[in-house]
């Protein structure tokens, strides 16, 4: 089986070629903007017909698209994550390979859902940010090409290579300048919010699930349990070895908790566990210390994805229509995290 793919030097592509090169049954190509590609090519500026051109070339029986960006405005997220789609579909449909095309989708797309909820792909779409708008606006594309084409709504991916700018990127950094400081105190903030972290390797798995099954529409790819970042904090906290306290504030009402560094006790199968003691924090996450922010009583840090407080995947159909279960637990995943950033030391 061929298989193009798209995307290749992202967080997540990087492991997905990783995954299907294991394959000894996979023949993979990748296209993508850099000169390390098979077929360099970019789908922001580049044409449909160009592209088919490519497709008619290589044949392949699978087209796996993990390109995309979370930065940027309004119209650089529509250009990267919407008018990129429309070229893949529009080159698959004018090609005659009759590839099958798996498109990585992501979760804010469902925007925020109700506490103690979990979310399933029949979830009426109300993305509370342009990210998560025009990640959808890609799906619908997928969904009403008449493509062979299966969308995985991806939840938080988490482990290594979890980009620096990410909440959990920036919460191991700013463990590992307390640390490298002797800093006994870390004040965070936004630490409330519960997000459903899945594997980066994992989500690679499902894809290559997915490459081989005769699965469409849109399924979700998450661990099925939410977890709170604070709780996440304090696992991370635990394997780094951080002796020192980590300080919250946590939500717009100003009120403080406290958990110590080595409160929790664990984190299994993507649930982290109950963790005792904080104090006071800064709204955002790794804020340095001692620098002035009057709004730091009553602001807290936003969680980028606009999808508010809560989010927790309903992972059945994965399971059902993929076979496919995630295997690697939270502490595993922020374990590796904690890997690359001590090695910046």
């Amino acid at each position: 089986m061929r298989v193009l793919l798209i995307g290749a030097n992202g967080y997540i592509g990087r492991f997905v070629a990783d995954r299907l090169l294991a394959d000894p049954a996979v023949q993979l190509t990748v296209l993508g903007r850099g000169d390390d590609a098979d077929v360099r090519f970019d789908l922001a500026t580049g044409s449909p017909g160009a592209l088919t051109r490519f497709l008619d070339a290589v044949h392949p029986g699978v087209v796996v698209n993990c390109a995309g960006t979370t930065r940027g405005g309004a119209r650089e997220l529509t250009r990267h994550n919407t008018v990129a789609v429309a070229t893949v579909c529009e080159a698959l449909r004018r090609s005659g390979c009759s590839a099958r095309l798996v498109q990585l989708g992501c979760s804010a797309e469902y925007g925020p859902s109700q506490p103690n909820s979990s979310t399933a792909e029949d979830a009426v779409p109300r993305p509370g940010g342009p990210y998560g708008v025009s990640k959808l606006a890609a799906t619908e594309l997928v969904l009403g090409s008449g493509l062979d084409a299966v969308v995985l709504r991806v939840f938080s991916p988490a482990g290594p290579g979890t980009p620096a700018g990410s909440p959990l990127g920036r919460l191991a950094e700013a463990m590992r300048r307390a640390m490298q400081s002797g800093d006994g105190e870390l004040k965070l903030g936004g630490l409330g919010v519960q997000r459903d972290f899945v594997d980066v390797r994992d989500v690679a798995r499902a894809v290559h699930a997915a490459s081989l099954s005769a699965a469409q529409g849109v399924i979700n790819i998450g661990s099925g349990r939410a977890v709170r970042l604070r709780d996440a904090a304090a696992v991370l906290a635990r394997v780094a070895g951080y002796g020192g306290t980590l300080q919250e504030l946590d939500g717009p009402s100003g009120t403080h908790s406290s958990h110590g560094g080595h409160g929790g006790h664990g984190a299994h199968g993507g649930h982290a566990g109950h963790v005792p003691h904080t104090p006071h924090l800064r709204p955002a996450i790794g804020h340095p210390r001692g620098e002035s922010d009057p709004h730091a009583a009553s602001v807290a840090f936003p969680y980028p994805d606009g999808c508010g407080s809560w989010q927790q995947a309903d992972v059945r159909t994965a399971r059902d229509r993929l076979g496919w279960r995630p295997r690697i637990n939270l502490e595993e995943s922020l374990a590796d995290i904690w890997m690359e950033a001590a090695c910046r030391i």
